[in-house]
């Protein structure tokens, strides 16, 4: 009676835990399966290089008119923010973009702006190192980042293809590296002076 009691103990005990295997499985299998720009933001990540500080919405406009966008190209922003620049491109030009940031409150922001704007069949936000990126398949790069980070991300930039364009606000590549076009511009957000650079690929050096 009791060999029989135990065997019937085990045998449930079996039946539960693959079941909980399986459901485990599915889980991993389901979160596997979300796309990058659906997943949760993580708060595990290292924090963020600088301080966000964005760009005025004159200036976007500006560096947008710069690139020279056309049909069919495909934008991408590095410390994307709070999405202002992609979201203005897409109203403006109809044009593709996917946002990178590091910082989990940015990715919520940015996520909330796109969505507030009905953009979202072409703007996707997703949390990521700007420095494990390849950035390969981005027409136009608008940037506004620290000139350490500017220096640091020239090795992912010369691999991106001949005839993408990159803007800069305020902090150009380093001086070794040649603009196309550099301009200065007062901004009607805060009466300042701003430096925008053009930059078309391959760079090229004095």
């Amino acid at each position: 009676m009791y060999s029989k009691f135990r065997t019937i103990l085990v045998i449930a005990a079996f039946l539960m835990l693959v079941t909980l295997m399986t459901q485990h499985a599915q889980f991993a299998s389901a979160v596997q399966n979300v796309p990058p720009e659906a997943q949760e933001p993580r708060t595990n990540m290292r924090g963020p290089d600088v301080v966000f500080v964005g760009t005025p919405y004159d200036l976007v406009s500006t560096m947008l008119q710069m690139a020279d966008i056309k049909k069919g190209d495909t934008i991408y922003d590095l410390g994307c923010g709070d999405g202002r620049i992609l979201v203005l491109a897409a109203q403006k030009y109809g044009v593709q973009g996917t946002g990178y940031d590091i910082d989990p409150e940015r990715i919520i922001e940015s996520r909330q702006n796109v969505s507030k704007n009905n953009v979202q069949d072409l703007v996707k936000i997703i949390q990521a190192d700007i420095f494990t990126l390849d950035l390969e398949k981005a027409d136009v790069m608008p940037l506004y980042l620290h000139p350490d980070m500017m220096s640091k991300l020239v090795p992912q930039v010369e691999k991106m293809k001949p005839g993408s364009r990159i803007v800069c606000h305020e902090y150009g590549f380093p001086e070794a590296y040649k603009p196309d076009e550099r301009i200065t511009v007062i901004s009607n957000e805060d009466n300042a002076e701003h430096h925008l650079m053009l930059y078309t690929l391959p760079l090229k050096r004095y």
